[in-house]
């Protein structure tokens, strides 16, 4: 849900703000993932060509986060001034918990997300709120976070001019899915030159993955584990078969074959 307000005058944000507030400088990084981001001792705001990581001063308000399966993001012009505002929901978005701690949150618009980026561009302060309460995870100070955008922007615009398409795979293909309806497809390479021997579709989208067969350091792997994928984007797959079916398990779903 975006939301431009006229000037809406937030009282409680004033002296809330200096406490909380994340001070560092914004940063961007180039390929292969660019990202433009702001990090502090314990909390860390990152975003990507696609989609967004937000790592919260605590683990737990990770958990509540995604456990609310929502987020607002609420945009001042000042310390106490909130110009615009997005929530993000099962509605427009997808949250799950990645690499054991921060939140990542994939967007079901582009429009969405450009929206959202518009807005950490332009304005002084982002507040990353509960969606239920006026209670604040972190407020980020966003002084330098256009220059930074600019080139995260750019350099995803040229990615996609230039990118080829790998080799299409073929192999079992799986669908399903919550808010967002996936179809994925992977195949494993009989020979591969270098540890990336597995290549992974998702929604026609091709990328590079490793092959796992132990099951994340346990000794002995659950029942119908197969393998376990690991993109490039550090997404993870897990895949599953027994005499009856064929699925695999990617973030909090999963999808069974379909063709």
């Amino acid at each position: 849900m975006r939301n431009i307000l006229n000037a809406a005058i937030l009282a409680p944000f004033g002296g809330f703000l200096l406490a909380t507030m994340a001070l560092a400088e914004w940063n961007y990084s180039g390929p292969p993932y660019p990202n433009a981001s702001i990090k502090t001792n314990n909390m860390s705001l990152e975003l990507q060509c696609d989609k967004m990581r937000f790592a919260p001063a605590g683990y737990e308000d990770a958990q509540d986060i995604k456990q609310k399966n929502g987020l607002s993001f609420r945009f001042l012009v000042n310390g106490s001034q909130e110009v615009a505002a997005f929530q993000a929901g099962r509605e427009n978005s997808f949250i799950q918990i990645v690499d054991n701690y921060p939140v990542e949150i994939l967007f079901s618009d582009e429009a969405d997300y450009a929206f959202v980026l518009d807005q950490i561009a332009a304005n002084a302060y982002l507040n990353l709120s509960m969606v239920d309460q006026d209670t604040s995870y972190a407020i980020f100070d966003l002084k330098g976070s256009g220059a930074a955008i600019g080139s995260l922007r750019a350099e995803c615009r040229e990615l996609d001019q230039s990118a080829t398409p790998l080799e299409a795979p073929e192999g079992v293909v799986y669908c399903g899915g919550g808010g967002i309806k996936r179809q994925i497809e992977y195949v494993i390479m009989d020979t591969a030159s270098d540890e990336w021997d597995a290549r992974v579709t998702v929604n026609g989208n091709t990328q590079r993955a490793m092959t796992a067969y132990s099951y994340f350091g346990n000794s002995k792997p659950v029942k119908d584990f197969v393998v376990a994928l690991l993109a490039e984007d550090r997404s993870e797959f897990l895949i599953f078969q027994n005499r009856r079916e064929n699925w695999l398990e990617f973030g909090d779903y999963r999808y069974d074959q379909c063709n």
